[in-house]
C-alpha cells in the first residue's frame, strides 16, 4: 500500500489578481511598460512559476506504508535466520545461527539506541559478515529488509527493473535495492535475528523511547563495510511502518 501526498496545484489566476503591489504581475503592470508589455512579462513569470512548482512536486518523495510481518524462521528465511531459545545441552544444528566471522575480529557488544520512530528512507548492507541483532529484555522491534544483491563484478548483471551494478566504497559491486521489494518484520520476545551476508536492513526501529540491543559483527564493520542506499535521494521514496 502506498500513501502518496502530492503538493497542491499552483493557482496562477489568483496569484495574478492580487491587489498588493508586491505581486510580481501587479508590479510589472505598475512599472509603465506600455501596450501590454507588462502583461506579456507577467504571463512569462507565471509560466516560470508553474514550472518551478512542477519541479518541486516531482522532487517530493512518495510515502510508502509497509505492514509489519512477524519474523519466523520461515518468513525471514530469504534474509537470514530467526533464533529462539533451545534446551540446555542441545547439540549444534541448523536451528543455530550459521555465522561467518572469518574476515576480521568479531565484536560482540551492547548497542543503545534512542528515538527510532517507525519510518526510514535509507538501508544498509554488510558484505563481509553475518550480523546478529536482538533486543535485551525482549522489547518488540522492527527491521526493514531487502534481499542480498551483491554481484561478482560490475560488467555483468542487471536488475529486473534495469538497475545496474554499483561499486561500493568497500570495493564490491551490488545492485541497488528495489523499493518494491522492501518489507518489514516485527521481532517479538526473546528472539534474535541473524542476517545473511549482504542482506539490506533498515533499523532497528521501535515504539519505546530507547532500547538496548546486543550486536554481533566485526570490529571494523561500521568503518569499512557499511554500504548504504538512500531511497529518498535515489528513488524519491520514504517508508513508514504500520503495525
Amino acid at each position: 500500500m502506498q500513501a502518496i501526498r502530492p503538493g497542491r496545484a499552483c493557482r496562477i489566476g489568483r496569484f495574478c489578481r492580487r491587489d498588493a503591489v508586491s505581486s510580481p504581475c501587479q508590479a510589472l503592470r505598475s512599472s509603465g511598460s506600455g501596450k501590454g508589455g507588462g502583461g506579456v512579462r507577467c504571463a512569462k513569470a507565471a509560466a516560470r512559476s508553474v514550472e518551478a512548482m512542477e519541479a518541486v512536486k516531482e522532487e517530493e518523495a512518495r510515502v510508502v506504508a509497509l505492514q509489519a510481518v512477524e519474523a519466523t524462521p520461515e518468513s525471514f528465511a530469504p534474509f537470514g535466520q530467526v533464533i529462539a531459545a533451545t534446551s540446555d545441552g542441545d547439540e549444534f544444528g541448523r536451528h543455530d545461527a550459521q555465522l561467518d566471522l572469518s574476515r576480521g575480529i568479531p565484536r560482540f557488544y551492547i548497542m543503545r539506541l534512542e528515538k527510532r520512530p517507525l519510518e526510514f528512507c535509507t538501508i544498509t548492507h554488510h558484505a563481509s559478515v553475518t550480523q546478529c541483532l536482538g533486543s535485551i529484555g525482549g522489547e518488540d522491534w522492527y527491521l526493514g529488509v531487502a534481499k542480498p544483491s551483491i554481484v561478482e563484478d560490475g560488467t555483468h548483471g542487471q536488475g529486473g527493473d534495469g538497475r545496474k551494478p554499483v561499486q561500493s566504497r568497500a570495493g564490491h559491486y551490488y545492485l541497488p535495492p528495489d523499493p518494491a521489494e522492501v518489507c518489514v518484520f516485527r521481532v517479538s520476545g526473546t528472539k534474535f535475528l541473524k542476517l545473511h551476508i549482504g542482506t539490506w536492513h533498515a533499523g532497528p526501529q521501535f515504539k519505546a523511547d530507547a532500547v538496548d540491543f546486543y550486536n554481533l559483527e566485526l570490529s571494523n564493520t561500521n568503518i569499512v563495510d557499511h554500504t548504504t542506499h538512500d531511497f529518498k535521494k535515489d528513488d524519491r521514496v520514504t517508508f513508514v511502518i504500520e503495525d
